[in-house]
């Protein structure tokens, strides 16, 4: 094989190649011709997720399970997940909108130019089609994430579910509310402890995460609402937060949260083994139950 197998072939070099055989074709010709083979310009398809975990079948359908048991109860069942994260400033946001002139923004994402970056962290009620973000301006870690869950509860939850005890928490793999960090498990049962809420966490398997209800119920939405939209304050993200609404009845409600959190927080051993966690028989490093803990099982503060 030569490493002219590697270089790109333009329409003129074909019609170059094709000429040194006796053959005369300009590269409109060429282009008729490969278009009738159905050969024309295409970009890379993401559309591979890697191997499938060996219990990703069986983790799918324990997540259907537990959605439909605790909808059959009244309860709540959350889609939650952070956004990809903006720069606040005049910086350029993708996609198109209907405007006489397009709007001037800086040539480059400079984050010294942004006034903040700002993380929105998503919590979609599936059962009541609605959606609540919580915008950060620090860290996204665990303690953030679960803030976030709490405003929700606060401000939204007691009153949609004033006799749930219980809720189920549907969360992608990895990040701030992944399978593995032991600060969303802690922070969880400090949540728990103070609202006596028993909460069942299941995870979806690596690679699965766009099968999360928030990314293609909730962050779609939002995606589409502030497309072209330079979000140059964290006023105006709140304010295409809360104007983003669909056909099927989707409402968001948004707020700030400017509370800084520390990063590389570290959670002792013996801070686990005090949590009120219950692993699930069914993969278990994906599902589990936190409940509030005793007030004689609680460690004090330092």
């Amino acid at each position: 094989m030569t490493s002219r197998r590697w270089v790109r072939r333009s329409l003129r070099n074909l019609s170059a190649d094709l000429k040194k055989r006796d053959h005369r074709a300009f590269p409109n010709t060429v282009r008729r011709l490969l278009r009738k083979q159905h050969i024309s310009l295409r970009s890379n398809i993401k559309r591979l997720a890697g191997p499938p975990h060996p219990d990703r079948e069986i983790q799918f359908q324990h997540i259907a399970h537990q959605r439909q048991a605790f909808a059959q109860r009244g309860l709540p069942v959350l889609s939650i997940d952070a956004k990809k994260k903006e720069l606040i400033g005049n910086f350029k946001n993708p996609g198109r909108s209907g405007r006489q002139k397009a709007e001037s923004v800086n040539t480059y994402d400079f984050i010294h130019d942004a006034q903040c970056r700002a993380t929105p962290y998503g919590i979609y009620d599936t059962r009541a089609n609605r959606g609540h973000v919580r915008v950060g301006v620090s860290a996204d870690t665990a303690a953030f994430a679960v803030d976030a869950l709490a405003n929700w509860w606060r401000r939204h939850g007691q009153a949609s579910y004033p006799r749930a005890k219980r809720l189920l928490l549907l969360s992608d793999g990895g990040g701030s509310n992944g399978c593995r960090p032991r600060l969303w498990k802690t922070s969880l049962q400090q949540w728990c402890d103070r609202s006596g809420l028993s909460i069942t966490v299941c995870h979806y398997p690596t690679g699965a995460s766009k099968w999360n209800p928030v990314e293609h119920r909730l962050f779609s939405a939002i995606s589409l609402n502030w497309a072209a939209v330079p979000l140059r304050t964290l006023g105006t993200m709140l304010a295409c937060l809360r104007g983003t609404t669909t056909q099927n009845g989707l409402r968001v409600t948004a707020q700030l949260n400017d509370r800084t959190y520390a990063t590389k927080v570290k959670v002792t051993d013996q801070e686990m083994k005090s949590l009120n966690l219950h692993r699930q028989d069914t993969c278990p490093q994906w599902n589990y139950t936190i409940r509030p803990r005793s007030s004689a099982s609680r460690p004090r503060a330092p």
